[in-house]
């Protein structure tokens, strides 16, 4: 009796345990937290595509984007706002830490969201358009691209008012910019909050409206990081004008070093991903194409510099080409504020490239000067070299060895043991083409030339 009373009370606290926790998942709601820094890029649309889709297979009751952009592409800016607007979980852009901003195409992003908000000291607006190389788009295209913003603009900040409408419609046409209270204060975003904690903690309860209905958060929230993937990582970074910059200068080296020495295949294959690299960043970075070409003008006068016999005059206008072609190469009036490579970056990058291509210059004539060995001269020298076995040698079968980088055929002298593959022998004579070997001790270094 004791037994059967002891279980039922322990199947009464059981119940009660679970529905204590199941009104507590009910009462705490998860958020998940999204972070962009930096000019729009294809690998932030993917980063905010899983964002949202993991969101809506976990039940997340709210999606934080925090943004920091001072623009991007109007594509790449169109597409966010879709997957912001048809995403059934609400999503709050938060434009933050102090001193972000939500520039040019954020500014259309943030409005995107079923709510905004901006920490203290940020900025939203400037979203006029410009050519994809920062020129004029003509009278009629621009005319036609402002209209398409502009009504974007209105229709993204119709539920938030007039004020908020006719100052969207300004950041677009004028290109007028709003610091936070600014922007709060004619409802252009809903929440001025100096922290994340305190951004949910103004959240709680709140309601609105997403494409699955009407949704109401929480009166708990609690975030949860989602950080991105090694690949998006790998990919953002490849959109950095400094990586994009070491990137071209690097691929083009290895492929000079690859021309003079054809069987360095590390050098090929260096040469080879670091240009598709750079390739990949080049095409999604607004580029000078003046700077690009005096940047291919400065490696064409490093190599040509090799062969020219001008003792250094072609290195060091290489070098001056090198660096203002750096110093062009991302100079455009589309470039946006972090879409410059680093003068310090260029200037040492030019040191470094002119000291290695003068070195290259330098051993060229050494070894233009050396007098060339030929016949037996040349023949005489390899006695008493240190070489390697590629194939096994025995008394009765001559073999093939590797010495001073040649292949030769071996025979052993008389008296030497058998040499197998890989084993270190000493040349004791040249007879004709072939050479007379003998093994040694393991603590030989085989000769390099």
């Amino acid at each position: 009796m004791r037994v059967w009373r002891k279980g039922l009370l322990l199947g009464v606290c059981l119940v009660l345990l679970l529905a204590v926790k199941a009104a507590s998942a009910q009462s705490e709601g998860v958020v998940l937290v999204l972070r962009l820094k930096g000019p729009l890029t294809p690998v932030m649309v993917q980063y905010l595509e899983r964002g949202l889709a993991t969101a809506q297979q976990q039940h997340d009751a709210l999606v934080v984007l925090e943004l920091d952009t001072p623009g991007g592409g109007i594509t790449l800016m169109e597409k966010m706002v879709q997957d912001i607007r048809n995403s059934p979980v609400p999503v709050v852009v938060y434009v933050a830490p102090r001193g972000a901003m939500a520039g040019s195409a954020g500014a259309l992003v943030t409005l995107a969201g079923h709510w905004a908000a901006m920490a203290p000291e940020t900025a939203i607006g400037a979203a006029s358009p410009v050519g994809p190389q920062g020129g004029d788009l003509g009278k009629t295209m621009e005319a036609k691209v402002k209209a398409i913003l502009e009504a974007l603009a209105r229709s993204l900040a119709a539920r938030r008012g007039p004020k908020a409408v006719q100052a969207a419609e300004k950041m677009v046409g004028e290109a007028q910019a709003l610091s936070a209270e600014e922007a709060h204060r004619v409802g252009l975003v809903d929440f001025l909050a100096p922290s994340l904690d305190d951004l949910l903690h103004q959240m709680a309860g709140q309601s609105t409206t997403t494409v699955a209905g009407e949704v109401t958060l929480p009166p708990s929230l609690e975030a949860v990081p989602l950080p991105p993937t090694i690949g998006e990582s790998f990919f953002h970074t490849l959109t950095d004008p400094n990586i994009v910059f070491i990137l071209l200068g690097l691929g083009v080296q290895a492929l000079l070093i690859a021309l003079w020495h054809p069987a360095n295949w590390p050098a090929w294959f260096v040469g080879v991903a670091s240009l598709l690299l750079a390739a990949y960043g080049l095409s999604l970075l607004p580029v000078n194409w003046v700077g690009l070409a005096f940047l291919l003008l400065s490696f064409a006068m490093f190599a040509l510099d090799v062969k020219a016999h001008t003792h250094g005059a072609l290195t060091a206008a290489g070098l001056a080409a090198f660096i203002f072609g750096a110093l062009t190469l991302f100079n455009t009036p589309a470039a946006l504020p972090g879409q410059r490579v680093s003068v310090p970056l260029v200037v040492g990058s030019g040191l470094a490239v002119a000291v290695v291509s003068m070195g290259v210059v330098a051993l060229a004539l050494r070894a233009q000067q050396r007098p060339v060995q030929t016949g037996e001269a040349r023949v005489r020298t390899l006695v008493g070299k240190i070489g390697e076995a590629r194939t096994a040698i025995t008394p009765r079968q001559s073999g093939t060895v590797q010495v001073g980088g040649e292949l030769w055929t071996a025979v052993l002298a008389p008296g030497a043991t058998a040499v197998a593959s890989g084993d270190l022998v000493e040349v004791v004579e040249v007879r004709g083409v072939h050479l007379v070997v003998r093994p040694v001790s393991g603590d030989a270094t085989p000769v390099v030339e």
